[in-house]
């Protein structure tokens, strides 16, 4: 197969659950290396509605604490300990990414391009998925590990508080960064035959 350095990236994206809180680069560029992978994501019309907050340290802890709380209201107290255990895993970390999208920006679309209004909502998801999908890139290259969480809506409210979030801000997903603790295990594959038609 040809070098492409796209696909070399592609595939250091791994799920890392175990990370530790030492950067292999300084948070500066670790920070500006998010900013720039968010920016070059595409989305429809150009509407750019995806936003992140990034987290580091006691911040990205106090995130991680919040959804501790919430969760503490809906688990069994039996079985909270592997709860809280894994997210403990998450506040481990370096830092966590909270992607957002900008719901005043799919309303505008809404209102400009009637004939695709039912269609903006779902197109924003999509953008917030490439955003997600290029930093977490971004952060294997630089040999950061990441994982990819969906505790909204539990954490909302009380993160758009913590750090006075506009309310047209949805919560979408959350990416806790860090130091490889810990190898990564293989990816398994689908076989191809089932997963891909080429004609032509």
């Amino acid at each position: 197969m040809p070098h492409n350095a796209f696909l070399e990236s592609a595939h250091r994206r791994r799920t890392q659950y175990s990370l530790g809180r030492t950067l292999p680069i300084p948070q500066d560029e670790v920070t500006a290396l998010i900013q720039d992978a968010v920016r070059e994501s595409p989305s429809s019309f150009n509407s750019q509605s995806s936003r992140a907050v990034i987290l580091y340290g006691a911040q990205s802890v106090k995130f991680w604490d919040i959804v501790k709380d919430a969760l503490r209201g809906i688990v069994a107290a039996d079985a909270f300990a592997q709860t809280e255990a894994k997210i403990d895993g998450f506040a481990a970390g370096a830092g966590t990414v909270l992607f957002y999208e900008d719901q005043d920006v799919v309303r505008d679309l809404q209102a400009k391009f009637p004939l695709y209004a039912d269609n903006f909502p779902v197109w924003s998801e999509h953008a917030t998925g490439i955003a997600q999908y290029a930093v977490w890139t971004a952060l294997a290259d630089a040999d950061i590990g990441a994982s990819l969480q969906h505790y909204n809506p539990l954490p909302d409210e009380a993160a758009a508080r913590e750090w006075d979030l506009p309310a047209s801000w949805r919560l979408r997903a959350q990416m806790p960064f860090g130091a490889h603790a810990a190898p990564i295990g293989p990816k398994t594959y689908i076989d191809d035959a089932i997963r891909f038609r080429v004609h032509g």
